[in-house]
This record gives C-alpha cells, sequence and structure tokens, in this order.
C-alpha cells in the first residue's frame, strides 16, 4: 500500500485522513486469520459465520480485532483525534477491509471501472471506490512483485490452500475447486488468477495511473506480464512431461 500511494502520488491527491485510512487497513486487513476462507466458514458453519451471519465472516472478525487492538491506551493511535475523525476513520477502515471479500470483487471493479471516465478526486463517493480499489491491489499483488519474493509467500499460499481441500475433504464439506492439491499445480494457480483477477484489477488502476503501466517499480503491469509467461511456460511444461517445474 505505502509503495502504491507513494509510486502514484496520492499524497498531492488526497487528504492524510484517507492515506491513514488506507494504510491502516492495509495493515489490518488479515488480523487473526484462521487459514480457512469464508467458504469454508460458511459451510462448516463455524463461530464466525454464525456470529456475522455468514456475511464476509473472515473481513467483519478482521475489522473487530482491529479495534479492540487500537481501543487499548498503549496501541491507541487515533487518541488525539477528533470524534468526527475518528468516525471518519472507523467508517474507512471497515468500508476497506470488507472490500477485500473476493466474493465482492466483480462488484466492486464494475463501480470502479463505471466511475472512471469521469473521475473526480474531489468525489467523496469516487475516492471511497478507488480506495477499496487500492486496498484490494495491495491485498493481491504478490504476484507483481519480483519472483525471488513473491515465490515463498505463494509456496505458503498454496499450502494453507491445500490444508483447507483437506479438511473439506475430511469433514465432507464441498471442496474448493482451486484449493484441491489433488488438482492444482503452482503454475496452474497463478495463470488463472493473474488473467482473470489481477490482470483486469491492475489495468483499470493504470487506467487512472498510467505510472502504473511505464513504471519499473514493484507495482506495475510489466512485472505482471512477465511473471504470467514464466508461469504459463512452466504449466505447458508440465502438461508435457506430467512433473511441476520447480525452477
Amino acid at each position: 500500500m505505502y509503495g502504491l500511494i507513494w509510486l502514484t502520488d496520492l499524497r498531492s491527491e488526497m487528504d492524510s485522513i484517507d492515506l491513514l485510512i488506507m494504510l491502516t487497513s492495509a495493515v489490518c486487513h488479515d488480523l487473526d486469520h484462521t487459514g480457512y476462507n469464508n467458504a469454508y466458514q460458511i459451510n462448516a458453519r463455524t463461530e464466525l459465520a454464525l456470529r456475522y451471519n455468514d456475511i464476509s465472516p473472515l473481513e467483519n472478525h478482521h475489522c473487530a480485532v482491529a479495534f479492540e487492538i487500537l481501543e487499548k491506551t498503549e496501541s491507541n493511535i487515533f487518541r488525539n483525534l477528533s470524534t468526527e475523525q475518528f468516525k471518519r476513520i472507523r467508517e474507512g477502515i471497515i468500508k476497506c477491509i470488507l472490500a477485500t471479500d473476493m466474493t465482492r470483487h466483480t462488484e466492486i471493479l464494475n463501480k470502479f471501472k463505471a466511475i472512471l471516465p469521469v473521475f473526480d478526486f474531489s468525489d467523496k463517493d469516487h475516492r471511497d471506490v478507488l480506495m477499496m480499489i487500492m486496498i484490494k491491489v495491495s491485498d493481491i499483488s504478490n504476484e507483481a512483485r519480483p519472483m525471488d519474493v513473491a515465490e515463498p509467500w505463494l509456496d505458503c499460499l498454496l499450502q494453507e490452500f491445500f490444508n483447507q481441500s483437506d479438511m473439506e475433504k475430511l469433514e465432507g464439506l464441498p471442496v474448493t475447486p482451486f484449493m484441491d492439491r489433488d488438482k492444482v499445480t503452482k503454475p496452474s494457480s497463478q495463470t488463472g488468477f493473474i488473467r482473470f483477477v489481477l490482470f483486469p484489477l491492475f489495468t483499470e488502476l493504470a487506467n487512472l495511473f498510467p505510472c502504473l503501466e511505464a513504471s519499473k517499480e514493484t507495482f506495475c503491469l510489466q512485472k505482471l506480464k512477465k511473471i504470467n509467461k514464466t508461469y504459463l511456460i512452466k504449466k505447458l511444461r508440465h502438461k508435457v512431461t506430467g512433473r511441476e517445474c520447480v525452477d
């Protein structure tokens, strides 16, 4: 998030409260994550699913934990703000963190695409949608990082996915297809995700901030395209040899 704010020069377009909302949301957006996604929470009828009535149980939990921490004297970074400022920050953080529920991905992206031709930084509704897009890009931007940085995190993520699918099979729950260790390889998991999720998201953000297309910094479409090409080659090799490439 910090890199995106710096690269797009949002400091000159948005006030310090909005920047604080985005940075705090990025820090807090996965607090106390259970390692099992919302689909599992709902299908398994977990405590979180029951507490939040099947509505973004994880994201609601992340928000609740964040504000429990922020209420403590030793970690209340908002203690010197006015009531109105805190209200705005709280509403903004909740809106941003709830936006990271991937079941809302298409809804939020379509909202952003609709306002892009007339985007106005002075319009609060426009800024709110942009902040949701910013945290979404930050949340799932691992593949836009250099491969030596991204791959170890991807390995951890895939292991988390496989653990969930193993648990789903054990408990007789619907198995999430993209998490099934018997059907998914690292290259196959990434090519589809990059093509259908990351490319459209990054492309629309780059339409507002062309620097994301041209920049050679961490967050850029060129780097994403290069990584996607690498995974496409690995996917093809896997089809031909039947073995997953590890290089």
